[in-house]
């Protein structure tokens, strides 16, 4: 006999049913200007993409169904709502249906204070704008492309510590427009022992600055944290010694209980004594999330903090439809008290993105910018550095740096210096002249004949050099 599962008669599923109360009475007023919100410092603004589900009520109705599910109310009335609960709701201020856009003003004083010091914490922004909304039957999809912070509850939040001039400080550079930072990432980001790991760090630094952990290198038995970073930092010191310059170490301190990362950190700082200063603290912030930054922002202020996104392409991306984009996690870093934050290649390397991220570099990077909607003001907290990386090398930087108009950042070019054919260290020098020849104005070809670490880099990356610079090989001489 065969046995199966025999489908219920006696219950009924909505889940294709449209019982939706319209809630647009209470949390919709599309009368609210919104630069009365703006300036009352009284609502945290938040601008969505969102699409209804088909089958479900009109536009403004979903959306104020998302508006109450993330600040006071539910599907249903209920009897323990008072007048001071109604005083908090999330209120849908705008819509624009043909666009999918909507905007949410939602009361500062709905999210959550710390016990210990009444500051802000961004877990309980995203618990409220990311929350339970976003998985509602009636929304089909919703994701955050910028959001406004209030003067007053901009300064509940830490904000970073430390900036790109406590970097230029360490490499003896101008605390203003001190330049860029070539660095690089340990390649292959896996499967080397300590003693080829160390070597590789003294190759590149005897030509740059800065090298960070990849994002899964941290203690695999292997590659013990123990033994490698004790011959990391002599590799700093000889590397030091040998050119005179300083050099720049970012370690991997990412873990999953607090304990652990404090355990790390510690002993990166034990183990490079004398130059712990000229190491930042690595920490995977998106895989992680802003329990792990505010760990490291907190116990270690003198620490540059290196926040890495690795997995933020599954909700940042275009591609993904919820979450919030890669703009608004940048923003995200800059309240969590991050130093410096991966934002993408902007069209020019490996990762998705395209020219006009570079909104992310100045939102972060600058006192006051306008993002896709809201004019935001940073009143004085630190900036955050953009840092480049993926599939970056000495011959796609100075697109990079006309598209971006600066060059005051931090780029980690793991293939673009290992995969120079002399050498490492020739890789470095290749990526700061690249740098120099787009600050001179100098024309890339020209600048090669001069220049011979830039001049290699076309022959170790010919397939950027015809696409970039078509007919390099007769302007070169190089006849391969």
């Amino acid at each position: 006999m065969q046995v199966g599962i025999v489908p219920s008669t006696k219950y009924h599923s909505f889940a294709t049913e449209e019982i939706i109360m319209d809630q647009s009475g209470r949390y919709a007023d599309l009368s609210l200007k919104e630069e009365d919100l703006m300036s009352d410092g009284e609502h945290f603004l938040v601008a969505y993409k969102m699409e209804p589900q088909k089958g479900f009520g009109g536009y403004l109705e979903t959306a104020a169904h998302f508006a109450a599910e993330s600040s006071t109310g539910t599907n249903v009335e209920v009897c323990t709502t008072d007048d001071f609960t109604k005083g908090v709701d999330a209120m849908v201020y705008y819509i624009d249906e043909a666009k999918l856009e909507m905007r949410i003003a939602y009361p500062v004083e709905l999210f959550d204070r710390n016990v210990i010091d009444g500051r802000a914490m961004v877990v309980s922004l995203l618990t409220l704008i990311i929350g339970n909304n976003q998985g509602m039957g009636d929304v089909k999809e919703a994701k955050i492309y910028d959001f406004f912070v209030p003067p007053k509850f901009l300064q509940q939040f830490d904000g970073p510590s430390m900036d790109i001039s406590d970097m230029w400080r360490t490499l003896g550079r101008p605390l203003k427009d001190g330049g860029y930072i070539a660095g690089t990432i340990i390649k292959p980001k896996l499967g080397l022992r300590p003693k080829p790991f160390a070597e590789a760090a003294y190759q590149f630094w005897l030509g740059g600055d800065f090298i960070k952990n990849d994002e899964p290198q941290g203690n695999q038995t292997f590659c013990p944290m123990k033994k490698v970073l004790p011959l990391v930092a002599d590799a700093m010191k000889r590397a030091q010694d040998e050119t005179g310059e300083a050099k720049l170490f970012s370690a991997n301190i990412t873990a999953d209980d607090h304990y652990e990362m404090l355990a790390r950190a510690d002993y990166v700082l034990e183990t490079f004594a004398e130059n712990a200063s000229h190491v930042a603290f690595l920490v995977d912030g998106f895989v992680g999330g802003p329990g792990m930054i505010t760990t490291a922002r907190r116990n270690y202020p003198n620490q540059y903090l290196h926040y890495h996104r690795a997995g933020h392409g599954m909700v940042t991306s275009p591609s993904a439809k919820r979450g919030y984009d890669a703009f608004v996690l940048a923003k995200l870093s800059r309240l969590q008290g991050a130093s410096g934050i991966h934002v993408g290649t902007m069209g020019f390397g490996k990762m998705e993105g395209g020219n006009e991220d570079k909104l992310i570099a100045y939102m972060i990077e600058r006192d006051e910018c306008q993002g896709p909607v809201y004019y935001q003001k940073w009143y004085g907290m630190k900036p955050v550095t953009p840092i480049i990386s993926g599939g970056m090398n000495a011959l796609r930087l100075p697109g990079f740096f006309e598209n971006l108009g600066h060059g005051n950042l931090i780029n980690t070019s793991g293939g673009g210096a290992y995969g120079h054919i002399d050498s490492p260290a020739a890789g470095a020098k290749s990526l700061t002249q690249a740098y120099e020849c787009w600050k001179s104005g100098a024309d890339p070809i020209e600048y090669a004949k001069e220049h011979n670490e830039f001049a290699r880099a076309f022959e170790s990356f010919p397939g950027d050099a015809d696409l970039l610079y078509p007919g390099w090989r007769d302007k070169l001489g190089v006849h391969k």
